[in-house]
């Protein structure tokens, strides 16, 4: 192979490269109507640092979620400090748990309830339940998730008086969570575009989110909106 040809297949190498970037970076953040969808919220954890809070309020955002607890033992070591400062604001806030398909919902309930108190949000907790690790390649079954998943939904909604959220991916929403838990408000991830045929409460629409208020090491944050009018929002979380 001549020089000139190798030149030539590096630069080719090289524009592939920066377009495959380029389209993965598109593809997460969906396109919203913003006359349809105007309250729009974020999700936070240990991540994004440290929170100004006032300045994310500043910007527009009606409504935060925030990491907590994941599994049966784990708490986020800024979940305290968000929860403390997110309610200085007129923020709405929710917090939420990361699902193991690995521990029992019983002590995963447990473990959320003794970081997160039911006088400090004013949103109902979340559940997010993705694959992690290498579920996706070995997916639990429905019985196996069920198992720990109902447990842990109920004893939530007994504590915190309302029916938690459930966060999922749409693959994820097929697998576990329409047939049996389908009556959760749901808050969906697609951040190729707006999710037809399911009824959303949130929509998580872009993971590539960038706005004034925070320093952690994950210079994105995560943008959600609300499936209803500022009216509908204030009048379900008042």
């Amino acid at each position: 192979m001549s020089y000139k040809r190798k030149i030539i297949l590096i630069i080719i190498g090289l524009i592939m490269t920066v377009v495959s970037v380029a389209v993965a970076f598109y593809f997460s953040t969906a396109v919203v109507n913003s006359s349809q969808y105007s309250i729009w919220g974020v999700d936070v954890s240990n991540y994004q640092g440290l929170v100004d809070w006032e300045k994310l309020e500043n910007q527009g955002v009606r409504f935060a979620f925030i990491k907590a607890t994941e599994g049966s033992g784990h708490v986020d070591e800024s979940a305290r400090r968000n929860i403390k400062n997110a309610r200085k604001t007129d923020i709405k806030i929710s917090a939420y748990h990361f699902f193991s398909f690995d521990s029992a919902g019983e002590t995963q309930a447990s473990n959320f309830i003794s970081v997160v108190g039911a006088d400090e949000i004013n949103m109902p907790p979340v559940v997010d339940i993705e694959y992690y690790a290498d579920k996706k390649s070995n997916k639990p079954s429905r019985e196996e998730a069920e198992k720990i998943l109902s447990p842990l939904l109920e004893n939530l909604e007994e504590y915190y008086g309302v029916k938690p959220i459930i966060y999922t991916t749409v693959p994820v929403y097929l697998r576990y969570v329409r047939k049996n838990f389908g009556d959760y408000p749901l808050w969906i991830r697609c951040v190729n575009g707006e999710p037809d045929l399911i009824n959303w409460k949130f929509w998580q629409y872009s993971d590539k989110g960038m706005l004034d208020g925070y320093n952690g090491e994950e210079k994105y944050i995560d943008l959600n909106i609300y499936n209803g009018s500022a009216e509908q929002f204030e009048i379900e979380f008042k």
